[in-house]
């Protein structure tokens, strides 16, 4: 018989897991939710407003604020959703003033309760749709759903991915700020950061509000306050779980989104530049990624030691568009200082089996004594940084990967691109783009590929274009 301490320990456990609430709460995977168990949860839970969140086109969070004046009215919120103006939301991308109207449709597994909110808030993401009903070509959100069907389609393989958001957080220096050094904060502990318990805080909120997050640690990047502006920054990382790319495009923004908030109200700034200082380290949005087929992970090397065909694809589709998906991962002048500065940033178009300054590269794997995987092998990409627009990245890597499955020189594409076939003087270096002209002519020289499958619409991509050569 158990002993009342561990009877105790094992009460406490069983109430704080599934780290999701409203899984503990509805007692069901939020796959299984019904509007009829969000109606309950909102009178148990005293909701007041509902707030519909979404991505435009610029990669930001949206909302839309209602109160509900009866339980049909919730039901009608969860059900239908709401009409906005997508000439507003989706500028420049064919949806005239005059007739703009879009409508935002609630997916009820999303559902969370604002951990911000003074009244009790229930909040549900949607994706968009057109007047006729059918979801919006110009929505990120359908361009990741779209670019994920079709690989899976095509492949059959479902493509995963994971983002390692990274962050810098500002205060004033006080008196008590006396530990940290430049560039010397990977993985410290209080005191030596200032950002510890508010990390922790972001790890707890986000499993609370459904989003899977691996782990969190302090970061690289430390920038002592100068007589400038007095501010000391210190940079943090929250590495999320790997989950189908639509939804590890919404951990990004949402994760983005909690930083942002705990910040705030922490009176701290926090920036997601992709270079907070020259000389010191960047913030980059590296992705990992997994290929999934029938519930095995292909990320990594078979015990004969090679890696499977998707896994082969998709690190030569990384590396053969690597410079177009710039224009959707590595987004602002901050971007391009950031990989010149050759701070762990990649500079060259390689891929390696462990190397930090390559494009692409197969991270180890952490096992067990019986040699069990802690967690699947991935395939890191690590040219994004803190400016991506995480749904449309992930949207183009699958199309890249798909484009590279039906190309005849995958193999000789892989061995003149790794970092072994250089090391032994028969390898091909190509240096990442470092002007925005670059990404455009590279843009430009892959947009059928990402327009394939009727995934990116190619408006949008004239007016990316566009703007990467002005």
């Amino acid at each position: 018989m158990s002993s009342a301490p561990e009877n105790a320990a094992s009460g406490a456990q069983a109430a704080s897991l599934p780290a999701c609430l409203f899984e503990r709460l509805v007692g069901r995977p939020a796959a299984t939710w019904s509007v009829d168990d969000l109606v309950a949860l909102a009178a148990e839970r005293g909701v007041r407003l509902v707030s519909l969140m979404h991505v435009g086109g610029d990669g930001w969070l949206k909302s839309l604020d209602f109160v509900p004046r009866s339980r049909q009215h919730l039901r009608d919120i969860l059900s239908g959703g709401e009409r906005a103006d997508g000439s507003s939301l989706f500028a420049g991308l064919g949806l005239e003033v005059g007739a703009s109207d879009i409508l935002l449709r609630p997916r009820i597994e999303t559902a969370f309760l604002d951990p911000f909110a003074v009244q009790p808030t229930l909040v549900l993401l949607c994706g968009h749709a057109g007047r006729d009903g059918a979801r919006l070509p110009q929505s990120p959100d359908t361009i990741v759903r779209q670019a994920g069907e079709r690989l899976t389609r095509e492949l059959d393989v479902e493509l995963h991915a994971l983002g390692e958001v990274e962050y810098f957080l500002g205060r004033r220096a006080g008196e008590e700020d006396v530990y940290g050094a430049n560039d010397r904060g990977y993985h410290a502990t209080s005191p030596f950061v200032f950002g510890e318990s508010l990390r922790r805080d972001a790890m707890a909120v986000l499993a609370e509000i459904g989003v899977p997050v691996k782990y969190g640690h302090s970061e690289v990047g430390y920038v002592q306050a100068s007589k400038a502006d007095g501010f000391i920054w210190e940079q943090h990382e929250i590495e999320l779980g790997l989950a189908p790319l639509a939804t590890a495009a919404d951990a990004v923004v949402l994760t983005q989104w909690v930083v942002r908030n705990l910040a705030h109200r922490g009176g701290m700034r926090c920036s997601f530049d992709p270079i907070l200082r020259r000389g010191h380290a960047g913030t980059g949005l590296h992705f990992h990624f997994s290929p999934v087929r029938h519930g095995e992970h292909l990320g990594g090397r078979g015990v004969d030691g090679a890696l499977s065909p998707p896994a082969r694809w998709l690190i030569a589709g990384l590396v053969r568009m690597g410079g177009a998906l710039m224009a959707f991962g590595n987004r602002t002048e901050g971007s391009l200082i950031r990989l010149t500065q050759a701070k762990e940033a990649p500079n060259a178009i390689v891929w390696g089996e462990f190397d930090r300054t390559a494009l692409v590269r197969l991270p180890i794997v952490a096992t067990t004594e019986d040699g069990r995987a802690v967690s699947p092998p991935t395939i890191e990409f690590r040219l994004p940084d803190g400016s991506a627009h995480p749904h449309l990245l992930l949207a183009a890597v699958a199309q890249a990967m798909v484009e590279a499955r039906g190309s005849t020189d995958v193999e000789a594409l892989l061995e003149r691109t790794s970092v072994t076939a250089l090391k032994r003087g028969a390898g091909t270096v190509t240096p990442v783009p470092t002007r925005f002209l670059e990404v455009a002519e590279a843009l430009q020289a892959h947009r059928a590929a990402l327009e394939a499958g009727g995934v990116f619409p190619p408006v949008l991509l004239d007016r990316l274009i566009e703007r990467l050569r002005a």
